[in-house]
């Protein structure tokens, strides 16, 4: 009887010690999961934190991105609509400047002009035979200069020329005989052409008048708009 007391009293000392280390492991396990599960957790949340902090910075570098554009935009049309401004401005000289020129061919020096245009054609043509247009209100003051341009011509180069008027191609009337709704216009001058019109010198003075503005341009420029653009 003692015996079999004595192997129960083993086996109650063997399965206790079974349940000790059977719950030892499991408080082992339990703790190590915590901690697992703590560590994966914190290493998402480091991660999420990162990943916000990525995102932040790409969408400030785009903020700033854009505000640079932005800005470099409204530099540009500020450029354009400043330089728009000095054009309007330096095309209102031409046009107030092309305005006086029909003023120019009512004075009596329109005469002695006409010549000196017709003599400047004769030289740049260097040809025997030239023809010469004109404004139909000028044919009479053309006919005049003629002779004394042909003579002037002559003297000067030792080159003989026969020059005609040719009355059936006159040149665009003033503006002011042409009206305000008229394309095409001429404020004065002549134009001078080899026969057929091979070689043509067009001395008129709003072509003349164009030359000079356009060399004008950047002195004009410079005198009114002292500050660069940006």
């Amino acid at each position: 009887m003692s015996t079999t007391h004595q192997v129960d009293k083993q086996l109650d000392l063997m399965v206790k010690f079974i349940l000790n280390e059977a719950n030892s492991k499991a408080e082992e396990i339990n703790t190590k999961t915590e901690d697992d599960v703590m560590r994966e957790k914190n290493e998402l949340i480091k991660l999420q934190k990162q990943k916000i902090g990525d995102e932040y910075k790409r969408k400030e570098k785009a903020v700033e991105i854009s505000k640079k554009i932005a800005h470099s935009n409204e530099l540009a049309k500020s450029r354009v609509m400043i330089l728009k401004a000095r054009e309007v401005g330096v095309q209102k000289i031409l046009d107030t400047a092309r305005s006086r020129l029909e003023e120019l061919s009512k004075k009596d020096i329109y005469g002695k002009l006409l010549v000196d245009l017709i003599v400047q054609g004769f030289t740049r043509l260097d040809e025997p035979d030239v023809e010469i247009r004109s404004r139909e209100e000028d044919n009479a003051l053309v006919l005049r200069a003629i002779p004394s341009a042909v003579a002037q011509y002559e003297k000067t180069t030792g080159k003989k020329v026969n020059a005609t008027l040719d009355t059936k191609h006159p040149l665009p009337p003033s503006p002011s005989l042409a009206g305000p709704k008229a394309l095409h216009t001429c404020s004065g001058g002549v134009v001078l052409q080899t026969k057929g019109g091979r070689i043509v010198c067009n001395n008129t003075l709003d072509v003349r008048l164009q030359y000079a503005f356009e060399a004008a341009v950047p002195a004009i420029r410079a005198k009114l708009f002292t500050v660069d653009v940006f």
